[in-house]
């Protein structure tokens, strides 16, 4: 038996959740009405989505810009519903650097039953625009179908939380190449606990870096600033892309990770006297320099 590949896009993919913020109902009864409003608003919105993060059980919002959680956060408290609501965060993305094959065995015995599952996985990086990819090349009976739900469950409940700091993970292929089962003791949970392991160890050692997205600026200000401007953006680790400065007001557009943008809309009418405006948009993912401190996530500090 041959698998075919698979993948997490659709046909009309959705702008990516680039800011996220944790949300805390402050009573039962504001409990009982957040549900039911986030799966309103996430069915009004594709851009918008609100899950419950593993790690800390806290509810996240996540959406595409802060003004736009803002607006959601806004509307959920028209709505009467109480919240203590967490700082903005940025989403980051975890991926890997290189191939890497891994193999590894579940194995436990209870009394009479027991548990056992083995497989081995390759994976490696691939374009992030194609998200996860999930192949089999194993042929024959060498896995009964129906341990196959087992192993894609244990490999996609993965993706959501990342081995460097709990991102959902992107841009990578996994493979599975072999796999043993016992006729007795092997069912599809088993190969569920296998696949999750297998998966996690191989991203630990498949050297696995943290990605953050990445804003096309445009930045339009009279030539008078165009220097405190530039330095500004230099500042925010902006790669210059263009310079129009054949008139005035002049043009400067630069890539700017979006963790640095934060009030920047404020800070650069203080710089410019307000002669100055700007636009952003997503433009693609990099990886994050190495840092003293780790993220944190997700937000920590809540406000009422």
């Amino acid at each position: 038996m041959t698998l075919g590949i698979e993948t997490m896009s659709s046909d009309a993919p959705k702008p990516p959740f680039l800011i996220e913020i944790a949300i805390e109902p402050k009573s039962k009864a504001d409990q009982e009405k957040l549900g039911g409003a986030l799966a309103r608003l996430a069915a009004e919105d594709p851009s918008f989505a609100a899950s419950t993060d593993r790690e800390s059980g806290q509810t996240l919002l996540r959406g595409t810009s802060e003004e736009h959680l803002e607006a959601k956060v806004d509307q959920l408290k028209r709505e009467g519903i109480g919240a203590n609501i967490g700082a903005p965060q940025v989403a980051l993305r975890e991926t890997i650097t290189r191939r890497l094959e891994h193999s590894f065995t579940h194995k436990e015995q209870t009394g009479r039953t027991g548990q056992f599952a083995s497989v081995a996985l390759v994976i490696e990086p691939i374009e992030l625009a194609r998200g996860y990819e999930f192949e089999s090349t194993i042929v024959g009976r060498v896995l009964p179908d129906k341990f196959f739900p087992g192993v894609k469950r244990g490999l996609e409940s993965v993706l959501t939380s990342g081995v460097v700091a709990g991102f959902p993970v992107t841009g990578i292929k996994v493979r599975l190449t072999e796999a043993k089962y016992h006729d007795l003791d092997s069912s599809e949970l088993a190969f569920e606990i296998a696949a999750r392991a297998c998966f996690r160890e191989a991203l630990q050692k498949a050297g696995p870096v943290l990605l953050e997205p990445i804003m096309m600026v445009e930045v339009t200000t009279l030539l008078d600033h165009i220097g405190v401007v530039l330095a500004d953006l230099n500042l925010k680790r902006g790669l210059i892309q263009s310079q129009d400065i054949d008139g005035d007001p002049a043009v400067i557009r630069a890539f700017v990770p979006l963790m640095n943008m934060f009030g920047y809309a404020s800070a650069l009418r203080e710089k410019t006297m307000g002669q100055a405006v700007f636009s952003m948009a997503f433009d693609h993912y990099a990886p994050l320099p190495p840092r003293d401190d780790p993220p944190f996530r997700p937000a920590i500090g809540m406000r009422a």
